[in-house]
């Protein structure tokens, strides 16, 4: 599609970008377009009447990339979005220990692309929780490695996005879409209290996929690999010290996350409904905190993802190009690297860039997939939902990657593409703390390192161990950000 238009000696490019759903997809899509082009008009077409989905949100490593592109102030997020540092994630009764889902840029020496430090872990039975900082698990924020992670409050984010994006004017109208009309080069216009007609458009409704569904997209569900689709939500009072993980706690037919924020806790149980319905699963969870809860929203989804996100002239960008479920808080990292991939293959596109984005995106959700599904190979089988996911299918690509890593560490030559959410160190670190390693075969791959990387690897190592964090508390920390 050719965009430039000649006037004079002067060569601009011009679009409009219709964009419909004005939750955080649609926000982050649009401040990534305005942020990336000059003259590109974008409008967002939202409807009062359908609430926000999400139920409190956590970011992914992604999220700072797109504040420091946006020009997005941390400190602002702070005191608007009533959000809280976030470290990690920690798993509570998945393995044979607790462990925390925490990646270090201190703990990376490579050889070529092996990862000595955590080939030295490993062979030397070092576990999950002595070798993450233990500032984390004393939920404390180390001053000198302050975490670029953050979680919200979902509808005060929401808020934050809207006027971020008003002010680097996206129009933002309030109208509901019943009708969407298509011809041959895709969508033609949108209908509403009015008829819009855009030269692209972007799907961010949600579940309901209003746009990309009318071109045939098909949703590739991954239920035979991961059985949970349905979740409630509930807030609480925080606890007298905020953490600095999001919590994921095992539960009888799935688990229920914790997610921290200064005005409130955002809580939910993500099942499977074969197992338990929404009332069951209410009463399990207030069975487990001691306390009755109120359940504000209850969610069903089929996780997967479209096998082909761009169509012609519409893209899905968020929940209506994918799912998986909330586990490891990979919804934001994906809409932010879909909105970065669109912008290096939006001008003059042609049926060229769409393939090669939805073979990108398509691996993507297989690499968010794999990585997901690899949380539940676990050794517990208290409960009949635990016994059955125990025996139910691996992706082909995963089970194949698992038989080979189990004698040998996992590389970032496996991983090369960077529009991934996961690599080769966040699979080691779950598959260490899961006793998924041949620690004869990782000790063999490590010692037939000469003696002089060994010795290396053992001192930088113990050099990490000793790195001395000045500590405060995570309400102290947040104060002093609230207040500059």
């Amino acid at each position: 599609m050719d965009l430039v238009k000649s006037n004079g000696d002067c060569t601009t490019y011009t679009m409009k970008i219709g964009i419909v759903g004005g939750g955080t997809a649609g926000l982050i899509a649009a401040l990534v377009l305005k942020s990336r082009f000059k003259n590109i008009e974008v409008t967002i077409i939202k409807s009062d009447k359908i609430g926000t989905i999400g139920v409190g949100e956590g970011t992914s490593e992604q999220w700072h990339s797109f504040c420091d592109f946006c020009g997005i102030s941390f400190i602002e997020l702070i005191k608007e979005t009533d959000a809280t540092f976030k470290y990690a994630l920690k798993f509570t009764d998945w393995g044979k220990e607790d462990y925390i889902h925490f990646v270090d840029a201190d703990l990376n020496l490579q050889y070529g692309f092996y990862n000595a430090s955590y080939g030295y872990v490993i062979s030397n039975n070092i576990s999950n929780k002595e070798y993450t900082p233990n500032f984390i698990w004393k939920d404390k924020i180390a001053t000198n490695n302050i975490p670029y992670q953050l979680n919200f409050n979902t509808f005060m984010l929401n808020n934050f996005l809207t006027k971020k994006a008003k002010l680097n004017n996206v129009d933002i109208l309030n109208d509901e879409i019943v009708d969407v009309v298509t011809d041959a080069s895709g969508i033609k216009s949108l209908k509403g209290t009015k008829e819009y007609i855009f030269d692209f458009y972007i799907d961010c409704s949600g579940f309901k996929r209003l746009l990309i569904s009318k071109l045939g997209a098909v949703w590739k569900s991954y239920k035979e690999y991961l059985p949970l689709n349905e979740a409630i939500a509930f807030p609480t009072e925080n606890e007298k010290e905020l953490s600095v993980c999001i919590n994921a706690i095992r539960m009888k037919s799935g688990w229920m996350w914790q997610t921290p924020t200064q005005g409130r806790q955002g809580n939910g149980y993500v099942f499977c409904n074969d197992f338990i319905n929404a009332d069951e699963a209410k009463k399990e969870v207030e069975q487990y905190l001691g306390k009755k809860i109120n359940v504000f929203k209850n969610i069903k989804f089929d996780p997967g993802a479209l096998d082909t996100p761009w169509i012609k002239n519409c893209l899905a960008i968020g929940l209506s190009s994918s799912f998986v479920e909330p586990l490891e808080a990979s919804a934001l990292g994906t809409v932010i690297n879909q909105s970065f991939l669109l912008i290096h293959k939006l001008i003059n596109y042609s049926e060229k860039e769409i393939t090669e984005y939805n073979n990108q995106i398509n691996k993507l959700n297989n690499n968010i997939l794999e990585f997901i599904r690899l949380h539940y190979v676990i050794e517990k089988t208290d409960s009949n939902f635990w016994k059955y996911i125990k025996t139910s299918k691996l992706p082909n690509s995963l089970y194949y990657k698992l038989s080979k890593w189990r004698h040998k560490l996992p590389t970032q030559l496996e991983f090369d593409d960077i529009n991934l959410l996961y690599n080769h160190r966040n699979f080691i670190v779950i598959m260490h703390a899961l006793g998924l390693f041949n620690q004869e075969s990782i000790q063999k791959e490590f010692y037939s390192l000469n003696e002089t990387l060994q010795k290396m690897t053992k001192e930088h190592y113990l050099q990490y161990k000793d790195i001395q964090y000045i500590i405060k508390s995570h309400k102290e920390t947040i104060n002093y950000y609230g207040n500059i």
